[in-house]
């Protein structure tokens, strides 16, 4: 049986979110290294030196899948008018007494400002909330990444405090924010009021 919602492509607009797929490498490893000093102070590392050689894009993407397939995790490209732009994952999904999952996300530098990453975000927290029955999302954001906290900001998300060393990126444990909606904050839905925000805005 396939894990409840996935797999699933959300559209709104001009923005895509799909399952990411072998077929992105070539585009998904160009964008990266472009992108390379534009996200290497967020990108999460392991505080256990590599051994060996790096995993391939493949086993990246097979591992993903894996993590689809259980149901702890919703790996999505991010496309932007029929580009791929970036990567939205939702993960660490639990159910028990929590019914909780993390969201995090990385964009290209020359589509940011877009409304696009709010706009992943808010399709990603409604299909998290309808169809996986979740209660609760969370972002957790390093308090420098002015851009990350913007996107949080636009969507309403609730500051929740500082997670002290909660992150290893490039050599230290790194304090993050954590921001959090549950179903009660957004009934009518996260996408809905993000697209009220824009009219407001217009």
């Amino acid at each position: 049986m396939p894990p409840r919602g996935w797999p699933v492509e959300l559209r709104e607009g001009e923005i895509l979110l799909r399952p990411l797929r072998r077929q992105d490498e070539a585009v998904w490893m160009q964008l990266r290294a472009q992108n390379a000093a534009w996200l290497a102070r967020w990108d999460a590392t392991s505080p256990v030196p590599m051994t060996g050689r790096r995993p391939t894009f493949g086993q990246f993407v097979r591992t993903l899948d894996r993590q689809a397939r259980t149901g702890d995790a919703m790996p999505f490209a991010v496309e932007y008018a029929g580009d791929l732009v970036g990567q939205l994952t939702v993960s660490g999904i639990t159910y028990g007494s929590l019914y909780s999952a993390s969201i995090g996300y990385w964009v290209s530098q020359h589509v940011a400002g877009r409304g696009i990453i709010p706009t992943a975000v808010a399709m990603a927290t409604d299909h998290a909330f309808g169809p996986l029955r979740l209660h609760r999302v969370e972002i957790n954001i390093r308090p420098e990444n002015a851009p990350s906290l913007r996107v949080v900001q636009k969507l309403g998300f609730r500051d929740e405090g500082v997670r002290e060393r909660y992150l290893h990126i490039q050599g230290e444990w790194c304090d993050h924010r954590t921001f959090a909606l549950t179903t009660e904050d957004v009934p009518a839905g996260l996408l809905a009021r993000w697209r009220r925000t824009q009219h407001t805005q217009a």
